[in-house]
């Protein structure tokens, strides 16, 4: 470790990190080879690419299905196609209202939005940063069809008083779990527990085929929709010739990205193993760090980290979170400043400013809308604050214990020189 009296490489000092770390930008933090080469090339030299032809986005279907244990395993192009997909099932109807979390992606909120549904954003429990399961009841309303939960940073959502809730109230769950790749929930892969699974294989996930997702479960057709006609431009394929059953877009994945897929997925056990481990080692470096907390799990849970995330606590430095974030990057460390930035969705000017269909403002000011929608500072104060005061980390799995000591180090010399 380093100590206090080091000069800061933002104030003209040596920094701690001169190579760049491994990253999931590229080779160095993917576990990407020859075994997806073999099966590209196998695509390539079929001469078939797409989805409606070939093989790989069927098999691909299969392995996830199996692997998730569900009935239902439909591959997209992205992860927010994923959660479109979910929406497009459920069917809502414009001005109905899902529960959501504003510590997000805006993939979460986009899939809402274009089904003239309403995001009704509910705070987060301060440690985990989910979804506060606490504080969904004040959120319900006569309008409320749903709610999304987000299982952040590789973290499980409280999910038993969620589905608790939503048995009660008739609500469907749509599980967002882009950062949550076999993540455990007392046991249970998240992604089963809800009523749909919504992944990401966008290139900075626990797998990834450059972009694509997926969506699973173990019912279909609850609302006169089978799964794979939401995706699909609501084509009945099962049935001889051409026919569209209701509004759906296309986002089918391609044969070369389920190719990629089928290699990835077989390299689970490894990726989910390398992040937690390095999570393990960079835990110890920092227990003893006077103002930083990770950001936890739930007791009997198993995190599979997407990031890996600390808060800082305000009264121990004499500096802001923004300023310490500058003076990691200075040193090498890509640390980012809050997640989805340093104020939560509800808050960036697409929301706020309602910049979505023309200037219609909809879904937030259209007459089927229960009320007139307004997001401003306060809505969610405990999901506020964490997006000031938390660092988050990328993290992959090429991340080797020399790595992290490197981290461990650029971290202590940073918070030390800024300690109050």
């Amino acid at each position: 470790m380093t100590t206090g009296s080091e000069k800061l490489a933002i104030d003209g000092g040596a920094p701690v990190i001169t190579d760049p770390l491994p990253s999931i930008k590229n080779a160095s933090g993917r576990l990407v080879g020859e075994e997806e080469m073999a099966l590209v090339k196998e695509v390539m030299e079929s001469g078939c690419l797409a989805y409606i032809y070939g093989d790989k986005v069927t098999a691909f279907e299969q392995s996830f299905a199996g692997l998730y244990d569900v009935d239902h395993a439909v591959a997209v192009s992205s992860g927010t196609a994923a959660l479109h997909t979910a929406m497009i099932y459920l069917n809502p109807d414009p001005g109905d209202e899902i529960l959501v979390s504003p510590v997000t992606d805006m993939g979460s909120v986009i899939p809402i939005l274009f089904q003239q549904a309403i995001p009704v954003f509910v705070d987060i429990d301060p440690a985990t940063q989910n979804i506060d399961p606490k504080a969904i009841e004040e959120h319900l309303s006569p309008r409320t069809r749903a709610i999304m939960v987000t299982h952040i940073y590789g973290s499980p959502v409280d999910m038993d008083p969620i589905m608790e809730i939503a048995r009660r109230h008739d609500l469907f769950v749509i599980e967002d779990c882009a950062q949550a790749h076999m993540t455990r929930y007392h046991g249970r892969l998240v992604g089963t527990i809800g009523n749909m699974g919504c992944f990401s294989f966008q290139q900075s996930k626990h797998i990834t085929t450059g972009d694509g997702g997926m969506v699973i479960a173990n019912e279909d057709q609850r609302y006169g929709r089978r799964i794979r006609e939401c995706f699909d431009k609501g084509w009945p394929r099962h049935k001889p010739g051409r026919d569209h059953f209701f509004l759906a877009p296309n986002y089918h994945m391609t044969e070369l990205q389920a190719a990629v897929g089928l290699a990835q997925i077989q390299k689970y056990p490894i990726s989910i193993k390398a992040r937690q481990d390095a999570a393990v080692q960079l835990d110890k470096l920092l227990e003893c760090e006077i103002g930083v907390t990770p950001v936890s799990t739930l007791p009997d849970c198993e995190q599979t980290y997407f990031y890996y995330c600390f808060r800082l606590h305000p009264e121990s430095f004499r500096v802001d979170t923004d300023a310490v974030v500058r003076a990691l990057n200075a040193e090498g460390l890509a640390a980012e400043h809050g997640y989805p930035g340093p104020i939560p969705l509800y808050l960036y000017e697409m929301i706020r400013e309602r910049k979505t269909f023309g200037r219609s403002g909809w879904p937030f000011d259209a007459p089927t809308a229960r009320r007139r929608w307004v997001y401003q500072e306060g809505l969610c104060p405990r999901a506020e604050e964490a997006c000031r005061q938390t660092v988050i980390l990328p993290w992959n799995e090429g991340l080797r214990s020399h790595h992290v000591d490197l981290i461990g180090s650029t971290i202590h010399k940073v918070i030390n020189a800024y300690r109050t």
